[in-house]
């Protein structure tokens, strides 16, 4: 699941988290991983400009900072960026962060990636927002070599290049997971050649097979064998009868109904799933995040 509070876009924020705290972060997440979710994610924007503060607030926590902080309260869950923009920073910044980062979390990070949608953090920060697509696919490139086994790493692009230069601590994972997220074509594309995982965004249920078949199809014309873990954000869910507005969209009911719906999920391709619950307090949604792993997920799997 994708943490709340962390990110209150209007799209998906509950009320309360808007007066929510650093202790409510914790105790969802300790909550997530005791319920044996496979792992939490962050969202990452460095400023919203106002034309578009009204819809997406001025929330969004830094990625590398919650995860940091996730990381020193939970056990076992993984810690994945949805999705880090890593194009509005150099390379070595972001393998500096992120190898401290699954160095001190003992090897549970994902790195989520996406290209970013907001031109005024990009003007902000100096980076082309025209050609933010080829700068992310050279800033992949670039960090799988940074964040790869060898302490004095080398790269050579058209816009980064190093070499001779030592990091450490070195990533815990002789290999860092990359996820692509987006759905848009060139999106699909990146993360046919160079993902490891896909993460759609907004996909509803009746595109994502065409998706799903786009996607494999890139990525046997480019050769390439490896196998990709293909996600999907779900419906919000509610596990129960509830007694408010929770949405027409929402998945409810019993947890066998509820199992049942996510189940052709995997019957597309899909691998793995991402959960959001309604909810009214932090009390509800942690409630519903044990009732969905000790009566929903059994049926998944």
């Amino acid at each position: 699941m994708q943490l709340p509070v962390q990110s209150q876009s209007t799209i998906y924020a509950e009320p309360w988290e808007a007066a929510a705290d650093a202790e409510d972060l914790a105790e969802i997440a300790r909550a997530a991983d005791r319920a044996g979710f496979a792992y939490l994610a962050t969202c990452d924007h460095v400023a919203i400009p106002r034309r578009l503060a009204d819809a997406m607030s001025t929330v969004w926590y830094d990625p590398v900072a919650t995860l940091s902080f996730l990381a020193g309260i939970t056990e076992r869950v993984l810690l994945l960026s949805h999705v880090a923009v890593v194009g509005l920073r150099h390379p070595l910044v972001s393998a500096k962060q992120y190898a401290t980062l699954d160095h001190l979390s003992g090897g549970r990070l994902i790195l989520g990636v996406g290209a970013g949608h907001v031109q005024e953090e990009f003007e902000a920060l100096g980076v082309d927002f025209a050609v933010r697509g080829a700068v992310l696919d050279e800033t992949i490139d670039a960090l799988r070599a940074a964040l790869g086994e060898d302490e004095f790493p080398e790269f050579a692009g058209e816009r980064f290049s190093f070499s001779g230069l030592g990091q450490r601590p070195r990533p815990a994972q002789r290999r860092i997971p990359f996820w692509v997220g987006g759905s848009s074509a060139a999106a699909v594309r990146r993360a046919a050649v160079r993902g490891d995982g896909w993460l759609p965004q907004g996909d509803p249920r009746t595109r994502l097979p065409d998706q799903i078949a786009k996607l494999k199809a890139l990525r046997e014309a480019a050769g390439i064998t490896a196998p990709i873990e293909i996600g999907a954000i779900t419906e919000p869910l509610y596990v129960g009868d509830a007694d408010w507005e929770i949405g027409r969209r929402t998945v409810s009911g019993k947890p066998e109904a509820i199992a049942e719906s996510l189940r052709a999920y995997a019957a597309m391709g899909v691998h793995q799933i991402q959960v959001r619950f309604r909810s009214r307090s932090r009390s509800e949604l942690t409630d519903q995040i044990a009732a969905f792993g000790a009566d929903v997920a059994p049926h998944l799997n």
